[in-house]
């Protein structure tokens, strides 16, 4: 990745006007436009969003895009958009016991909500601020009931393909357990047995950090530094390790690069959280990841661009000859790219970057580098019949779900709703770094009420 030393956030003003325009184009377009009953809406075909009923994991996406929509803009459109269908369609996600993903829906809806109102972006209401937290508690706390121990005392939540699956994206959904905690909640068992939520965050951090990342120490032939497994499979009756998997990357000896990315952006808010809290436990373990993910990224994953194809052992770049001096393809003919990885990993550069100040520019700048990319076209959408935002994205490959137009070869002018949500969230974190704005975070000013 070749990264612009020389721009800032202060660079983006033009980029991020036309940005949040289109954006609240398509958050319009998509709540005239589909049907509720059909279930979430997941990826676009032929421009129109569809569904793919799997674990109904993105519906928080399209409500929380339009709070993000009203937090970068104010306009009071996309606030009561937001607020109405989160209270309408959003409560099943928060006793939704079979599903690893309550970061993902829950605090982008419930969570930006809390956020907002405590920011004293909307009007404090007692009842209201109250029905949002309660929300939050019992979102974090069915989240952290899914849990596999592991041997020498860790553990994690379990994906939904078992108790023996530990996913990388999980990361990034940690979000729920640490806002649940920041509330004060923790997770009752069996004869009233007290289960902190903090700690649990901690040890799935740990046992993601540990068995989905890679350290270049010889774990394998193939272990290379910041190299992420998407799962590591266990035996639950001991909870011992026995192998690396892949659900949606090529194999489980290349790198699926949403899971990198997921890995990125999750690592480095959790180093964010835990300094806020003064927790310093598992910190080191944390930071090793982030760093090694994103320099990962950095080195080897992306494109000139900062724009990675969708997996890094995928058997057709090797016909694209020298493809990371190179700016990404998206209408080659025999790789796909996938956008949706780089409006995580973006917003991972960049927390990191922000993290560890003088020392991690490289990383910062690298993040400014892959959003200024991604508001441009060809990534950024300029047909206002297509409901994507933010084009090229790919949601499974292997299973060939991703819609492939005439005349191409392989996926391309496409988009996903965490795409389009995380390109907001990116887009919104230096926005308001521009603008010397209140620091974008997950949990807001909860822990500032605590103290």
């Amino acid at each position: 990745m070749k990264i612009d030393y020389k721009i800032r956030p202060e660079n983006f003003s033009g980029k991020l006007r036309r940005f949040w325009e289109r954006s609240g184009e398509k958050v319009l377009r998509i709540a005239q436009g589909y049907d509720p009953a059909k279930g979430s809406p997941v990826f676009t075909v032929r421009g129109k969003y569809t569904q793919r009923g799997w674990t109904e994991w993105t519906q928080g996406f399209q409500f929380g895009s339009a709070l993000l929509q009203f937090d970068a803009t104010g306009d009071e459109e996309f606030l009561q958009l937001g607020r109405a269908q989160t209270v309408k369609f959003m409560a099943p996600h928060l006793t939704h016991f079979g599903v690893h993903d309550h970061g993902f829906n829950n605090i982008s809806t419930y969570g930006n909500l809390l956020r907002l109102m405590g920011e004293g972006r909307i009007a404090d209401d007692e009842w209201e601020r109250e029905c949002y937290a309660l929300a939050l508690k019992v979102s974090g706390a069915v989240q952290a009931r899914r849990w596999t121990a592991t041997a020498r005392g860790g553990g994690y939540i379990y994906s939904f393909n078992g108790a023996h699956s530990l996913f990388v994206d999980t990361i990034r959904s940690l979000r729920s357990l640490g806002v649940a905690h920041a509330l004060g909640h923790v997770l009752m068992e069996e004869n009233d047995a007290r289960v902190s939520l903090l700690a649990r965050l901690e040890q799935h951090a740990a046992a993601t950090a540990n068995f989905c990342v890679y350290y270049g120490r010889g774990r394998d032939i193939y272990d290379v530094r910041g190299r992420v497994a998407h799962e590591a499979i266990f035996d639950p009756s001991t909870g011992t390790f026995r192998c690396p998997n892949s659900q949606q990357g090529y194999s489980a000896f290349s790198t699926w690069t949403r899971g990198l990315a997921w890995a990125m952006c999750g690592f480095a808010e959790q180093i964010e959280f835990l300094r806020a809290l003064g927790r310093k436990k598992t910190l080191a373990v944390i930071t090793d990841a982030a760093r090694a993910t994103c320099d990962f990224y950095i080195d080897q994953a992306t494109a000139a661009d900062g724009i990675p194809y969708w997996d890094t052992g995928a058997p057709g770049l090797a016909r694209l000859g020298d493809w990371r001096s190179k700016r990404a393809d998206p209408f080659n003919a025999h790789e796909p790219v996938d956008s949706s990885a780089a409006t995580i990993a973006a917003q991972g550069l960049l927390r990191l970057g922000h993290a560890l100040g003088a020392a991690g520019r490289r990383y910062w700048q690298a993040g400014l580098t892959v959003l200024d990319t991604l508001l441009d076209e060809p990534y950024l959408s300029r047909d206002l019949q297509h409901q994507g935002l933010i084009l090229h994205s790919v949601y499974h490959r292997p299973n060939g779900w991703d819609y492939v137009p005439p005349k191409q070869e392989v996926p391309c002018g496409e988009s996903s709703m965490w795409g389009d949500y995380h390109a907001r969230e990116a887009a919104l974190y230096v926005q308001r770094a521009a603008g010397k704005q209140p620091y974008l975070t997950f949990w807001g000013n909860i822990l500032e009420e605590r103290g």
